[in-house]
């Protein structure tokens, strides 16, 4: 394996450790008194730290040591957690991400920021701890040495008070053994360090004729008297503390149970010294935990392999292309107008579900839980509250939904722009908060899921809702509303999304240039989503954020639409409705209704909306095809009839063509022909305009097949 394919790991395994930090402190924020958070948090430092060593990252190297030294001494209880040093871990976290993908790219980080957040993790130091050298030199093992109690110094006296006593309980996985590690080599090099004492336990060890060699099923309690910090016997175990169960504490001045030199009989080990009175420890509980979930069979970590995205892509273009294929070969097969033969229909079916199998299971690869992107979202909170003065956090509801990685990717700058303007925006300072009765910090919630074969996004917050009269006002003195019109709520609120639009009265780091919602509405349209808006003054603001689940394959209806053959996805639709003349009612000129179990609900023709067809139909022509809209609710689409459901290969139309207002993208069919797949919710919105939205037209809309 080459160096760059070596460093290219490292930084993935960076953003895993980095992924774990910031679940960590906001977990410390939740229960500070947890050591169980606290050492993930202490160790996921480290191990960045330790990588860097590895690669000469100097200035990463020595950021993480005194992050790593601050947060040492709140496990050692020296440092107690507040609010204000949680706010400087945060700070660091984010800071040492920076330096992470500095490091990455081969650039130089914002040294201004860096020096600053140096310097007040260096006020909670001691001289004694800024003066803590460390270094990274390999440890070198003599792997002939037999394991051996090593004896301490002769001349000790004057270092015996320095001495500090460590209680280690060292369980590995067999996952430990395969990789090639040996505890063997890790006794040797704690022996280095000082006096060590271990004892074995055997107790697991089953009959003969039951034992597994590849199992694992010993264990250690290790005793080591030492100067060095409980910091160097982490890094000894470094590069082994996923694979086993550890455990290191240091005990106090009081003499420990001693470790037994004898080595009991078997079968029937009597059991080991207890460690120490009070809560079991981080391991031991973690191994029960595990041990109950699986019945209590012991499993090493799940294997996984990283694949370059360039191959799935491809994987996920072939499976397309037989999908198509598979579709080809059913029309050309009813096209032959063969008689009924049960063999042939039966393997079609399995061909066809087979396909459909395939399907899920790549796009499964490229599915990937949101997490992530929600906790990258902490940051933008914490650094729009501080450039605005005001309190907030983040709630995160959902973050193991799991979507396609493009979306995430395609998404971070919309959701970065809306979580900011929901901080800068939609929440009050603390004192108007105080006022109306609200808690002081304003909450931001991040919530995902997954609903009729959609992902949901929201971003909600707490604050004092929609200004929606400062919006329509805004609106007319920028010319997009005419002075005499009479908007509902919904349109009010959707003039945000207008481009240019703002209600800032000056301009800030955050916002008041114009460049806001229309930006974020573009580019969840550009990945088939859209977003809308709810809002109760004085409770706060929702905006809701819909995409597509995958954007490779879908589910939809083939239909006619002016003697053109389109598709809809059938996630959007509720049912389907043969319309009665008596159950379909004119409103004005060319509006149309139809009375649905008790309520009436408007018809769309989608062919005079697509500027397809003139005018309106007859009353009980076509079929209604019901969905629900965000902006318009139900709607009941007019097309002129339905010929088949089928999985779609779904191909962009923006990258390959133009965007169409009122479709979102394109397939191929069975017989070659293209077909256009339409988006209801816009599809709704091409109405005919109102009188107030000057200069909006109806589209001209003209297809061709290949």
């Amino acid at each position: 394996m080459s160096r760059n394919s070596i460093r290219d790991t490292f930084f993935e395994e960076c953003e895993e450790l980095l992924e774990a930090l910031v679940e960590g402190l906001s977990s410390m924020e939740q229960d500070p008194d947890d050591m169980n958070v606290v050492n993930a948090v202490f160790r996921a430092v480290h191990s960045i730290k330790g990588g860097a060593g590895a690669f000469a990252l100097d200035r990463l190297v020595s950021f993480a040591h005194t992050f790593e030294t601050v947060m040492d001494k709140v496990r050692s209880q020296d440092l107690k957690v507040t609010e204000e040093l949680m706010h400087l871990f945060h700070r660091s976290g984010d800071q040492l991400a920076d330096l992470v993908e500095a490091a990455r790219d081969e650039r130089e980080p914002n040294a201004e920021s860096e020096a600053a957040i140096l310097k007040e993790l260096d006020s909670y130091l001691g001289e004694a701890d800024k003066d803590d050298s460390f270094s990274f030199d390999a440890v070198t093992l003599d792997f002939d040495a037999a394991p051996a109690e090593v004896d301490a110094p002769e001349d000790s006296s004057e270092e015996d008070a320095a001495l500090r006593r460590f209680r280690i309980h060292f369980k590995p996985s067999a996952a430990l053994y395969a990789n090639g590690h040996e505890p063997l080599l890790l006794f040797d090099a704690l022996a280095e360090l000082g006096e060590l004492r271990a004892v074995a336990d055997l107790s697991e060890l089953p009959e003969f004729d039951a034992f597994d060699p590849n199992g694992a099923v010993m264990s250690w309690t290790l005793q080591l008297e030492t100067s060095e910090p409980e910091t160097v016997l982490h890094e000894i175990f470094e590069f082994v503390e996923s694979l086993c169960e550890l455990d290191i504490r240091e005990e106090d001045g009081a003499a420990p149970p001693a470790l037994s030199d004898d080595p009991p009989d078997l079968p029937g080990l009597a059991p080991l010294a207890p460690r120490e009175t009070g809560s079991p420890s981080a391991a031991a509980e973690a191994a029960e935990a595990r041990s109950d979930a699986r019945g209590g069979e012991a499993r090493g970590p799940r294997p996984t392999l990283r694949v370059d995205l360039e191959r799935v892509d491809r994987l996920i273009n072939t499976v397309g292309e037989l999908i198509i294929n598979q579709a080809m070969i059913s029309q050309r097969i009813e096209e032959l107008e063969l008689p009924a033969v049960a063999h042939l229909t039966n393997e079609l079916e399995a061909y066809k579900l087979l396909a459909r199998d395939i399907q899920e299971g790549v796009m499964a690869i490229r599915a990937q839980p949101v997490k992530p992107l929600f906790q990258r979202m902490s940051r933008i909170v914490r650094e729009a509250a501080e450039a605005t003065g005001k309190k907030a956090r983040l709630v995160t509801v959902g973050d193991s939904t799991e979507v396609d990685k493009t979306v995430i990717e395609r998404l971070a700058d919309p959701l970065t722009h809306m979580v900011r303007n929901a901080v800068d925006h939609g929440l009050e300072k603390s004192d108007a908060r105080a006022a109306a009765g609200k808690e002081a910090i304003g909450t931001i919630r991040l919530s995902a899921s997954h609903r009729s074969g959609s992902v949901f996004i929201e971003i909600a917050d707490d604050g004092a809702g929609l200004n929606r009269a400062r919006i329509l006002e805004k609106a007319i003195e920028k010319g997009l509303v005419l002075p005499e019109a009479e908007l509902s709520e919904s349109e009010i609120d959707n003039l945000l999304f207008l481009p240019g639009f703002s209600t800032a009265s000056e301009v800030s780091n955050l916002s008041g240039r114009g460049v806001g919602m229309d930006v974020v509405k573009n580019a969840v349209a550009a990945l088939g989503g859209r977003v809308s808006i709810t809002s109760t003054p004085g409770s706060g603001t929702t905006f809701t954020i819909v995409l597509p689940l995958t954007l490779a394959v879908m589910d939809g209806f083939v239909i006619s639409v002016a003697d053109q053959t389109m598709v809809i996805p059938i996630a959007s639709i509720i049912e389907t409705i043969r319309p009665g003349q008596r159950d379909l009612h004119a409103v004005g000129t060319k509006g149309m209704v139809i009375l649905v179990r008790g309520a009436y609900v408007p018809v769309v023709d989608v062919a005079f909306n697509l500027g397809l067809a003139p005018g309106r139909k007859e009353a009980g022509e076509g079929v209604l095809l019901l969905v629900s809209t965000e902006s318009q609710g139900l709607t009941a689409l007019r097309v002129e009839a339905i010929h088949d459901q089928r999985q779609v290969v779904i191909k962009s139309l923006e990258s390959n063509y133009v965007a169409i207002p009122g479709v979102s993208a394109a397939t191929i069919l069975g017989d070659g022909k293209i077909a256009l797949i339409l988006d209801p919710e816009e599809v709704v919105k091409l109405q005919p305009a109102a009188p107030y939205f000057p200069a909006i037209t109806p589209p001209k809309l003209e297809l061709h097949h290949a």
